[in-house]
């Protein structure tokens, strides 16, 4: 119940500072955004990988400052709670006109729920529900630039139109040749659409401002022919001589699904409005929750927000129970999930077996690191919570009896419900070894090569994914392959790959023991073969496809390629939807070189 006075003067004040908390948390981020078109101009790919490493960082660094000036300045974790009631009243009145309320709601939750200490209470104090709309918001500055720009071509300058789509972005750096590379999309453009009825608002509309990630830079947008629309996104790299060139012309939901995967790192993009980009973007991607698309475009915590406000409309929607998830029990984490819903739920267990030498603290830092890396589409991004509470109801017994064994010190049973210290969530995919089991000829071909591809996209980023079993791997609704056990990753460059060496004696040859010394980080890619070819369908397709994974000398040579600075591209799109797949660097997705070829370049 709110109170009928707003009459504590402190109040307003914490209401005020915790905006202006936000207010500069936004800066800076917007900031670390915008100077993604000068590193990219620079070609600077190790500050734009350090970049989006960093940003990651800002939001806790900034609620940090703000929870400790509030308790300076009002001591307010011993403020009675009528005021907070009245703090959350003058924040709302304080959101009118603002650009990013929806975030700052976000924000206000995470210092509020820091200093109160009730992460998992749905109460009057947060907001649990949005308080302030984000329709229509708009940057009314006079020199402020719109959400996205429309172009009204005819037929006779469309390729003249999509030229000065892109030149608009005023990037410091000349093409290669953007007429030639105009006409390639207006190709694309008329392959795609095909015969079609040319209507009177024929129209591109274009987000203002391009999407920076790793090596590229993508112009977002879509075609709008009468009640016809045709989402498109166009990378454009950099090319051998220093020059641009757009690379493909991407089309339709599922390509920008695949470019705005949960696999893949977060993009940098400089946006005064970003409900007004999400919106924008959910109009081409209408099955991506919008969640999903806030995190996509770098704000992970507000995603985490609305993933949960969907989570507890979802249960309050539905009446199956929580399970231990189906396929094989894991040795670190406990998993579970809810058959109803599309993630799966992961609790690092109290105690390994003794083969796991690893521990809660390293097993986090493993997450983080993949939370902050270049994920190149292989590996899947996580909500890390604490403190949430499930209806104790909702969950199976059998269940209940696996977390009290192996997670008592993450479990807190509270009247009905059941609070999750700490929990990670993730898309659910169907295990490799599972899909294995089921597919026919044609689709154990493609995973066998997807799962290779996978690897080799991991190592293209400096990940060792340390065990790689199958069971680690799941495919996506799209057929990809992606890794979702992090509890043994490595960087590449951190792990020394060793031929095993010739026996010296008859006793060490016919020795069922390892006979030689073997380091910490010590890799013997030729011994992968019995732990993941035990199937001969499966080892005639890898030998086939993939056979180079067992080899030292490959692991070996792209350590050496990245040690001497050379960043790898891995593209978010399939290689024949390239227009010059010979431009630029073409190790990553199925097309890994030997490394050494690129040796010899100089360090970018």
């Amino acid at each position: 119940m709110f109170p009928q006075k707003l009459n504590d003067p402190r109040a307003f004040q914490i209401a005020k500072a915790m905006l202006e908390g936000f207010n500069l948390h936004y800066r800076i981020f917007r900031e670390a955004s915008a100077a993604a078109k000068q590193r990219f101009e620079r070609a600077d790919w190790h500050g734009q990988q350090r970049a989006q490493r960093e940003r990651i960082e800002f939001y806790d660094l900034r609620v940090d400052e703000a929870v400790a000036a509030l308790e300076q300045a009002f001591k307010t974790s011993a403020l009675p709670m009528e005021i907070w009631q009245q703090v959350k009243l003058h924040f709302i009145g304080l959101l009118i006109d603002h650009h990013q309320p929806e975030l700052a709601e976000t924000f206000f939750n995470s210092v509020c729920t820091r200093i109160l200490h009730h992460g998992y209470f749905h109460n009057d104090f947060i907001f649990v529900r949005p308080a302030v709309s984000t329709e229509y918001i708009e940057n009314e500055e006079p020199a402020a630039k719109p959400t996205y720009r429309a172009y009204y071509p005819t037929r006779q300058n469309l390729a003249e139109t999509l030229q000065r789509v892109i030149t608009n972005f005023q990037l410091e750096v000349e093409f290669e040749d953007l007429t030639r590379d105009a006409g390639r999309v207006l190709a694309a453009v008329q392959k795609e659409l095909g015969d079609f009825r040319w209507r009177t608002n024929f129209q591109i509309q274009v987000l203002s401002s391009l999407f920076y990630r790793n090596k590229g830079a993508y112009l977002v947008g879509k075609i709008i022919n009468g009640f016809d629309e045709t989402p498109f996104a166009l990378p454009i790299l950099h090319g051998a001589k220093g020059r641009l060139y757009i690379d493909a012309a991407l089309f339709g939901e599922d390509d920008l699904l695949m470019l705005f995967s949960f696999a893949r790192a977060y993009f940098m993009v400089d946006m005064e409005v970003p409900s007004a980009y999400v919106q924008f973007l959910r109009s081409m991607m209408p099955r991506k929750p919008r969640g999903e698309i806030y995190s996509a475009i770098g704000l992970q915590k507000h995603g985490k927000n609305l993933f949960y406000r969907d989570f507890l409309y979802h249960l309050r929607h539905s009446s199956d129970k929580l399970r231990i998830a189906p396929g094989i029990k894991g040795m670190v984490m406990l998993v579970f999930d809810l058959p109803s819903y599309p993630f799966v739920f992961k609790l690092i267990k109290d105690f390994f077996p003794p083969q796991k030498d690893t521990s809660r603290e390293l097993i986090q830092s493993k997450y983080l690191l993949v939370k902050q890396h270049d994920r190149v589409g292989r590996m899947a991004d996580t909500l890390e919570y604490s403190n949430v509470a499930f209806p104790r109801q909702r969950f199976e017994e059998e269940l209940i009896a696996e977390l009290r064994h192996f997670c008592p010190s993450l479990i807190e049973e509270k009247g009905d419900y059941l609070v999750l210290r700490h929990v990670y969530i993730e898309r659910r995919m169907v295990p490799l070894n599972i899909y294995l089991q089921e597919a026919n000829p044609a689709q154990m071909e493609h995973a066998v090569i997807e799962y290779g591809n996978a690897i080799k996209d991991l190592v293209a980023a400096n990940i060792f994914p340390g065990d790689m079993l199958w069971k680690n791997f799941g495919v996506t609704r799209h057929g990809k392959v992606v890794f979702y056990d992090y509890d043994e990753i490595e960087y590449l460059t951190d792990c020394n790959f060793r031929r095993v060496p010739e026996p010296r004696t008859e006793e060490e040859e016919m020795s069922g023991e390892v006979w030689y010394r073997v380091g910490p980080r010590d890799i013997f890619p030729e011994t992968f073969g019995p732990f993941l070819l035990g199937h001969p369908g499966v080892r005639e397709l890898f030998m086939r496809h993939h056979a180079d994974l067992l080899d030292a000398g490959f692991w070996q040579s792209h350590k050496a390629s990245i040690l001497a600075g050379h960043v790898h591209d891995v593209f978010p799109y399939d290689e024949h939807k390239r227009f010059n797949s010979t431009q630029g660097d073409p190790v990553g997705n199925s097309a890994l070189m030997d490394a050494t070829r690129h040796l010899d370049l100089p360090v970018q």
